[in-house]
């Protein structure tokens, strides 16, 4: 079975308050759910149109995984947190070679 990569890129950061919320639930809640975090940041260079915010990359053992632990209920706390104007981001669940 593939590994499978969580990418999250945030496009804007409009309430940094309610990221740091979100971020305090969400990485406990996504590890516990086996997910690793592999990145996490600014990107030191961006490429080709790309955008200089914050990129996140969590490996798991499967897309089943991933997908299971962006519906769990500890993620959905986070998101709660998070709010619906905090960040505008895009997610993708992509699987591995």
């Amino acid at each position: 079975m593939a590994k499978a990569y969580w990418i999250s890129a945030y496009r804007e950061i409009k309430d940094n308050d309610a990221l740091a919320a979100y971020a305090k639930l969400a990485g406990p809640s996504l590890a516990a759910a086996g997910g690793t975090f592999l990145a996490r940041g600014v990107p030191g260079a961006v490429k080709e149109n790309g955008v200089q915010l914050r990129t996140v990359l969590i490996e798991f053992a499967s897309l089943e995984a991933a997908l299971a632990a962006y519906d769990s209920p500890g993620y959905k706390e986070a998101l709660a947190a998070l709010g619906s104007n905090a960040v505008v981001r895009d997610i993708r669940l992509i699987e591995g070679l």
